[in-house]
């Protein structure tokens, strides 16, 4: 047998590929299926955006740099400038970067000393890749579980001293994935001088900020109350509908974005230059955002009102692409996933909870589906 790093056989099957796998079941039993597993939405990219990629092929094609176009990295500035009020030098306080999933997993590549084997802390329900990439990268997964009672904060001035003494990292994500909670301005501020206090970086992935569902409702940016010692993770993935595209940025404390771009280099990641072309259309465009945000409100409001109807409670949904709903009669991740494989034997995909971390007796789904479609499913899952 090859030899192999023994984190990989610590780490059981990614979310989306188990959910991958059990959609290709479902069609080949000939049912049709309504997929919420997995946030890759099924709206057109813009066609200005599609325009800019096709543009924007060179007739040579070669290597991308580290820190991507200047054009680029403008029009990144320009959109924190935009959104949030928010002035950065483009040069030094922002770097493209292939999505902003590649980014979170190569963090603490740039932060970790694997000889101390520090922690990396993050809050659960979450996003996989905060855990996998530090368990890759030589970090110990400090993993809080967030409750519902506390609005799913991560509060790090509650926990133990002594085991921050040993963080190297502490990730926030909000909006959250998948509860959809917010927080405001002061929750950053405190969480940003609590890390600055200990020395920890603090990153936010903010990939859903531009993702709000409700007009009164602008989800704030740790850039706004801080810069030192802190990063923030952008993606168009949501925002402009470019999943495939892998496009994003990170922005924030200059001397942090210069560390991550001296690693960058060794691991040939920069996007190419047809990507960085439509995501400067993107990043510089409002139109086509608020009427993704209104298709996702749309979507929303149809998969809510049936779940009002049912008697099944879920968690209020301002922001992201998210609903978080309790699983009727559950008390724990073991109704939740014999829930989702119910729904599933009826052609509907949802992630329960145990393959977002934790043991609770919730299902998210993900607002994938056309309006449509959300209507139909919504249809089958009353028959059920």
């Amino acid at each position: 047998m090859h030899r192999r790093n023994p984190v990989i056989s610590q780490l059981p099957t990614y979310p989306a590929e188990a959910l991958y796998a059990k959609r290709r079941e479902l069609v080949a039993r000939g049912l049709e299926v309504f997929d919420f597993s997995v946030g890759d939405p099924r709206e057109p990219t813009d066609a200005r955006i599609r325009a800019a990629f096709a543009a924007g092929m060179p007739e040579v094609s070669q290597y991308p740099t580290t820190r991507g176009l200047d054009e680029m990295r403008a029009a990144c500035a320009a959109w924190l400038a935009r959104r949030f009020g928010v002035e950065v030098d483009a040069a030094r306080e922002v770097l493209p970067t292939s999505g902003s999933k590649e980014a979170v997993f190569h963090a603490p590549a740039a932060f970790v000393d694997p000889a101390a084997a520090p922690r990396v802390l993050f809050g659960a329900p979450a996003y996989p890749v905060y855990e996998r990439s530090a368990l890759l990268w030589g970090a110990r997964p400090w993993i809080v579980e967030l409750r519902p009672e506390r609005g799913y904060r991560l509060e790090p001035w509650t926990l133990d001293e002594a085991a921050l003494a040993e963080t190297a990292m502490l990730w926030i994500n909000y909006p959250h994935n998948p509860t959809a909670a917010c927080v405001d301005r002061d929750y950053l501020a405190r969480v940003a001088e609590f890390c600055r206090e200990r020395e920890i970086v603090l990153c936010a992935d903010e990939c859903y900020v531009d993702m709000y569902l409700d007009d009164d409702v602008r989800p704030p940016s740790l850039l706004e109350v801080a810069r030192e010692g802190v990063l923030t993770f952008h993606s168009l993935s949501k925002r402009s509908g470019m999943t495939g595209y892998r496009s994003g940025f990170i922005a924030g404390d200059p001397e942090l974005v210069d560390l991550f771009a001296e690693l960058r280099p060794n691991f040939g990641v920069a996007a190419s230059e047809p990507v960085q072309r439509a995501s400067i259309v993107a990043w510089g465009d409002e139109q086509h955002a608020e009427a993704r945000r209104v298709c996702f409100r749309q979507k929303r409001d149809v998969i809510l009102a049936f779940l009002e109807r049912a008697g099944i409670e879920a968690e209020p949904c301002r922001a992201t692409l998210y609903l978080w709903v309790r699983v009727p009669g559950a008390e724990d991740g073991a109704g939740a996933l014999a829930y989702a494989e119910r729904l599933a034997d009826a052609g509907i995909l949802v992630s329960p909870a145990p393959q977002l971390g934790v043991d609770q007796p919730y299902i998210r789904l993900a607002l994938v589906p056309t309006v449509e479609d959300c209507e139909r499913a919504v249809a089958r899952w009353a028959a059920l």
